[in-house]
């Protein structure tokens, strides 16, 4: 399986790990709500089709990204950072300077 990482392109599944559901919703920190966090630590969907992931570039860039993959057929039809452009342009006029 590649999964295609918007900032090194393309890239073989084993450069990155899974992170989760990128659906769950964390319980509040300072919550003391025991089902709440019950639900959140073991309670798990396990849909046929598209599903909303979380995976870390952990063999590249160290990005986490937002992956909508098909657990059927294990196609992969849109990659995103999770937050924003992760830095992109940053990263950029760093290496520019170097």
């Amino acid at each position: 399986m590649l999964i295609t990482c918007p900032y090194c392109g393309p890239r073989d599944v084993i450069e990155f790990t899974y992170q989760g559901d990128g659906n769950r919703e964390r319980p509040d920190p300072a919550s003391q709500n025991f089902d709440a966090w019950n639900a959140y630590v073991y309670d798990r969907l396990n849909p046929a089709g598209d599903h909303n992931e979380i995976w870390q570039h952990s063999g590249g860039c160290r990005a986490h990204l937002r992956v909508v993959r098909n657990t059927l057929t294990h196609e992969i039809s849109s990659v995103a950072f999770v937050r924003g452009d992760h830095g992109s342009s940053a990263r950029h006029k760093a290496e520019d300077k170097a």
